[in-house]
């Protein structure tokens, strides 16, 4: 406590409570199955964007070019569940669109491959 008599704020637990009032309490947006990999691009500039909440118009403006969703919440300096909530509220307000990676069991086509290693051959 202060001399005062108030309670400090910890760095922690500020960041909890900014946290919390970004997301409006909420904790998880399922809706689209983001996870770190899962690439986000703008759909609008950020002059489109301005009149959104800071956090809301951070993300657009970052996101001018395919990011990460892992890349994003590096950059807005904020937990990852927190960030795909903010990511989910813009998708839904088609403000980004987003593309999931291909799942690490999903063999790649032997077509693909053999082109590659064409390429890489003829280097």
């Amino acid at each position: 406590m202060s001399s005062n008599g108030e309670e400090m704020w910890s760095d922690e637990r500020a960041g909890l409570v900014r946290s919390y009032v970004v997301t409006g309490g909420r904790t998880r947006s399922d809706n689209y199955g983001l996870d770190m990999m899962t690439l986000v691009v703008a759909l609008c500039t950020p002059a489109e964007a301005s009149h959104l909440p800071e956090e809301y118009a951070k993300i657009v403006r970052l996101c001018q070019h395919p990011m990460s969703v892992a890349e994003v919440g590096g950059h807005i300096d904020l937990p990852l569940p927190v960030v795909k909530v903010l990511l989910s509220d813009l998708i839904e307000q088609n403000y980004v669109i987003f593309r999931k990676a291909a799942p690490p069991t999903e063999t790649p086509n032997k077509h693909v491959l053999q082109a590659v290693l064409d390429g890489i051959r003829k280097l």
